[in-house]
């Protein structure tokens, strides 16, 4: 009888201990440092700056558009001179709304 006592006991300590093992990989695979709310965040932040690199590409190609613009035509360079500085013509008259 002493026997089987000895043995449930060594079952049920197995059993817990795998128990506690399973409950650590399970918290440490969702909440540790490369758990999986860690990778979701991480995808997120991915796909933001995805999405950063796209725009700055767009903005980049429109630079690269108005300078190629800016060193081949004389009037752009006005027209920016115009718009950025304002500066007129002798004989204009600048409108400004408020």
């Amino acid at each position: 009888m002493r026997k089987k006592k000895v043995n449930s006991f060594k079952n049920k300590f197995f059993i817990c201990l795998i128990g506690f093992f399973v409950l650590i990989f399970l918290v440490t695979s969702f909440f540790g440092e490369k758990g999986l709310i860690e990778i979701y965040k991480l995808r997120k932040e991915y796909k933001n700056l995805q999405k950063e690199i796209e725009l700055l590409k767009k903005e980049k190609k429109l630079l690269e558009e108005e300078i190629k613009e800016l060193e081949s035509n004389p009037e752009a360079i006005e027209e920016e001179a115009r718009i950025k500085l304002w500066l007129i013509k002798p004989d204009e008259i600048v409108i400004v709304f408020k």
